[in-house]
């Protein structure tokens, strides 16, 4: 496959993973494998930008093909560099598995832990953290196979909760983790609390780094389908609303953004179609 394109300015590709790039029940990702490629091939980074672990997406990204790029997980408590993204003098740590060098953004899993106990027992309200859960829980909960869900448990920087009590509770408790300089943001499957950070902020970071790196400005897409998806949305110069599975409202405040009509992997290649059909051309096609 030869691929020509014509693109006037370096490109970032921003995407979420579960209900995005990712089928939300089956975790497939085969009908957006021939964009991945077009994309490699050009020499586009895909980055993803996920409520996921460090630890779910070292081998994950492996399969993607995206091993040269980095990566955003936790909501954005964590980003991963590769080599090609380091400052050589700030950023390479040789201790790192596979040349990456982690950047916590959030605050610390463990006290996380320890506020949410202490906020659950000081306001009575209900709610099971992933910390708590038996690895049966969260493979029933995310639909994961047992040895994903164990990956899914090795947090850093966030923490995710089932919600079992009202929606009056929840918004109180809301309230008192901003007091706290904690966030509470909905995931398709999960709350996830962490510390002030998002999605948006550590895109806005990683594209700071881009410019730093390679002195020129990228022109950047992201796609999302969740709630905790619209920081990252917003932060980008086009955006893709692919539909959710999980029914969710999902409030995204853009100038240009594409609302897909298929969900997960499907609704991922809508939107590259819509965005960037004509910048790529298969010239091997008759």
């Amino acid at each position: 496959m030869a691929i020509s394109t014509i693109l006037q300015a370096p490109r970032l590709i921003f995407t979420g993973l579960g209900g995005s790039l990712l089928d939300h029940h089956s975790y497939d990702w085969q009908p957006a494998v021939p964009w991945l490629q077009r994309l490699a091939q050009a020499g586009v980074s895909v980055i993803p930008v996920t409520s996921k672990t460090r630890a779910e997406l070292l081998a994950l990204r492996l399969d993607l093909g995206l091993k040269e790029t980095p990566f955003i997980a936790e909501n954005g408590a964590v980003i991963g560099l590769p080599p090609s993204w380091q400052h050589a003098r700030l950023d390479r740590n040789p201790g790192d598995i596979g040349g990456l060098s982690i950047k916590t953004l959030g605050v610390d899993i463990d006290f996380l832990r320890w506020r949410l106990d202490v906020l659950r027992t000081r306001m009575k309200v209900h709610f099971r953290g992933m910390g708590e859960m038996t690895l049966d829980e969260i493979v029933a909960a995310t639909e994961l196979s047992e040895p994903a869900a164990r990956l899914a448990r090795v947090r850093e920087g966030s923490e995710p909760l089932i919600w079992d009590d009202s929606d009056q509770a929840l918004n109180a408790f809301r309230e008192v983790l901003r007091n706290d300089g904690l966030k509470l943001t909905r995931g398709g499957r999960f709350w996830h609390v962490t510390g002030d950070v998002d999605k948006g902020r550590a895109v806005r970071w990683l594209i700071s780094r881009f410019i730093a790196l390679r002195g020129a400005s990228p022109c950047t897409l992201g796609l999302g389908d969740g709630p905790n998806d619209a920081p990252l949305l917003e932060a980008v110069d086009q955006a893709v609303l692919i539909r959710g599975a999980h029914r969710q409202s999902v409030e995204v405040m853009h100038p240009a953004l594409y609302h897909t009509r298929d969900t997960g992997p499907h609704g991922w290649v809508e939107g590259l179609n819509h965005w960037l059909g004509r910048e790529f051309v298969d010239v091997s096609s008759p």
